[in-house]
């Protein structure tokens, strides 16, 4: 079985390589240059009319959507443990990572690029304060569920993989997080996964490649 992983850096394309590596799988690695707008190249919409990542290719067959590419990865590497076994857990689960795409995500994308939600002149401030209260209002949340626990179910599953993204994200806006101690606590837990710690290596080589070829 061949594995491609379209990825970009610091987008949510680290969750699938994050798992894929806890997964033991051995995959591909094709990273875009969102600054070029290599997502937006004829080549790359033909694999996903979306302009998204991330993508995984499994043997030539595009799989979008980080949700539906955690269950896949799960379902075809057992052993990993990436979703609990027990059916109601893992339906839990499941809920958990789709609150992270549809839920957080979406507020993370506001506070990166405004404009894309409003382009009213002076609008900019307005759209990111209430999308920063919004993230929290789901931070918190996060803080609640992970409080006297190092994972949200009994051992690291992908939605340790996803809220780390989620939250990493935050980091990168200088937002105050110090009020969220439990998410704190986990996203330094996570930075020290061997799995995490390949991502961030090969996330600067990717990024110092991109500056050489500026």
């Amino acid at each position: 079985m061949q594995l491609v992983l379209y990825y970009a850096p610091n987008a949510c394309s680290l969750v699938p390589y994050v798992t894929l590596t806890e997964a033991g799988a051995s995959f591909e690695v094709r990273p875009l240059n969102f600054r070029k707008s290599q997502h937006m190249a004829p080549e790359y919409l033909q694999i996903n009319p979306k302009h998204k990542v991330p993508v995984l290719l499994i043997d030539g067959a595009p799989l979008t959507e980080n949700v539906a590419i955690q269950i896949w990865i799960a379902g075809n590497f057992p052993a990993a443990k990436l979703l609990p076994a027990e059916p109601m857990q893992e339906l839990r689960a499941i809920s958990l990572l789709a609150w992270c795409a549809s839920g957080i995500h979406p507020f993370l994308s506001r506070i990166n690029s405004p404009a894309r939600v409003c382009d009213v002149p002076g609008a900019e401030g307005s759209v990111k304060r209430l999308a920063v209260q919004q993230l929290f209002e789901n931070y918190q949340i996060a803080d609640d569920l992970l409080a006297g626990r190092d994972w949200f179910f009994d051992h690291f599953t992908a939605v340790d993989a996803h809220f780390f993204w989620c939250f990493r994200r935050g980091t990168q806006f200088e937002l105050d997080l110090a009020q969220f101690r439990n998410c704190t606590a986990h996203f330094e837990r996570m930075r020290a996964r061997p799995s995490v710690q390949k991502l961030l290596g090969y996330e600067q080589q990717v990024q110092n490649a991109f500056a050489q070829a500026a």
